[in-house]
């Protein structure tokens, strides 16, 4: 009987966390989408320098994620053992690793603008504007990721509305800054690309300022006090890089290879680069529940280990979670495809635009299924149970070896539509779905990582 209890807290719990967290990332998509939109409305050539510009956002967004994902995975495990101290440790190690990325890529932006932007396009005017919105949005990158060190610490004790609250605001001021200041309403100047990094750079700050106030005076589980946000102790930094690293590495290298993907697209006609744009935002909205659910599998499965749940207990909480992924991503593919149309209709996007975008989404309705499978079941399940060292070895030879090698013969040796070659592209997120089924189910990834 007890057990029955606790699998229904714990799928309650598993729920009730990923739709939170499914609805915040909803909204950080939402704001995405908004810049998007208004800047398709606003310029095409605009819309493109902000695509542009969100491949190094991205690569900062894949760099502290992986750290953080790092982190809950070893977080979690002491939740389990309710031992707050050692969560506080290893989260400052997290603060520490990534505020150290973010500044290195603001200085790399701030220093060498035009020769970053051109690693990813050499359209001189899409070139132009990138640069325009980089000079602001770089301010940001810090921001970003102290907010969102801050909010994975709390989310691996299952403490995740305060981030739903957290975007839902940043959310409205972005919408309102972006009418202002992109198109000059108000009174305001008609700052163009500038006019978005302003809005982002705001709501950013705002998002942080909130955190900030819950974690030092709302929060009740871990109580943190400003001087152990930052204080931690060596082993506890060899904690993290024996297990929570190869996770922080698979990000980057993942972080990598979306920024060469992005590079072969800015390579082929413009058209493909605003169409790209289009499909990955609207592609993101779509996943909303698909990563969601992976963050909450790994801290979940993490807590089950650490309270030191039974094998039986663990295959069978692993094998109906594989069961929600596949529900997860039929929904996923059928979402797309039912809104698609309505969202590229709000751009004033060219016909050659429209058509590619269309044919992209049409690929990733399909990918869409393989992504909400063995994303959540490796980057959730595998890594949360503390076998982080597989899913970097993986993804390394998937991308390294298969996905980007075919793409770039494709899109510069065989000359194949754009289409082909964007399919390349996401070809590895079916073919990672038998790795991850052949993993999961094997059970050999269930590893203590705490002292």
């Amino acid at each position: 009987m007890s057990n029955k209890i606790k699998d229904g807290e714990f799928y309650k719990a598993f729920f009730t966390m990923t739709l939170t967290l499914a609805f915040q990332n909803l909204i950080v998509y939402g704001v995405n989408l908004a810049d998007s939109v208004m800047m398709g409305a606003y310029n095409e050539t605009a819309l493109s320098g902000v695509g542009i510009c969100n491949n190094i956002q991205f690569f900062l967004m894949m760099a502290v994620t992986g750290c953080c994902n790092g982190m809950t995975v070893i977080a979690s495990q002491y939740w389990g053992m309710d031992d707050k101290t050692s969560i506080k440790k290893i989260s400052a190690v997290c603060m520490w690793i990534s505020l150290a990325f973010a500044l290195a890529i603001t200085l790399f932006c701030a220093f060498a603008p035009e020769l970053t932007i051109r690693l990813f396009t050499d359209k001189d005017a899409v070139v132009t504007q990138a640069v325009e919105y980089l000079d602001i949005i770089k301010y940001s990158y810090i921001i970003y990721a102290l907010t969102t060190v801050l909010l994975a610490i709390l989310r691996s004790v299952e403490t995740v509305r305060i981030g739903f609250y957290v975007s839902l605001s940043s959310f409205a001021v972005n919408i309102f800054l972006n009418y202002i200041l992109i198109y000059g309403k108000l009174g305001m100047p008609e700052m163009g690309v500038r006019g978005a990094a302003v809005a982002t750079l705001v709501s950013r700050a705002i998002e942080l300022a909130v955190v900030i106030v819950y974690v030092f005076a709302a929060d009740k589980k871990l109580k943190f006090r400003l001087s152990e946000l930052f204080k931690t102790e060596k082993q506890m930094f060899a904690d993290f890089f024996r297990t929570g690293s190869p996770l922080m590495l698979s990000s980057l290298s993942w972080g990598i290879a979306m920024s060469v993907q992005g590079a072969i697209i800015g390579r082929l006609v413009e058209s493909a680069i605003a169409a790209n744009s289009i499909a990955t935002t609207i592609f993101q909205i779509a996943t909303v529940i698909t990563y969601a659910s992976g963050n909450v599998a790994c801290v979940l499965i993490g807590k089950t280990i650490g309270e030191n749940g039974t094998l039986e207990l663990i295959k069978k909480r692993s094998k109906n979670l594989q069961l929600i992924f596949l529900g997860i991503g039929v929904f996923s593919s059928l979402l797309l495809l039912l809104c698609k149309g309505m969202i590229i209709d709000f751009y004033d996007a060219s016909p050659e635009t429209y058509d590619l975008t269309n044919q992209f989404i049409w690929v990733l309705a399909v990918t869409i299924i393989g992504t909400s499978y063995e994303a959540p079941a490796l980057c959730g399940i595998v890594s949360g149970g503390g076998e982080t060292a597989f899913v970097l070895k993986n993804d390394f030879i998937f991308m390294w070896l298969i996905v980007l090698p075919l793409s770039a013969l494709s899109a510069f040796v065989f000359k194949f539509p754009v289409v082909v070659t964007f399919a390349c592209l996401k070809s590895d997120q079916m073919l990672k779905c038998i790795v991850a089924y052949v993993k999961v189910n094997r059970y050999n990834w269930i590893k203590k990582v705490t002292r």
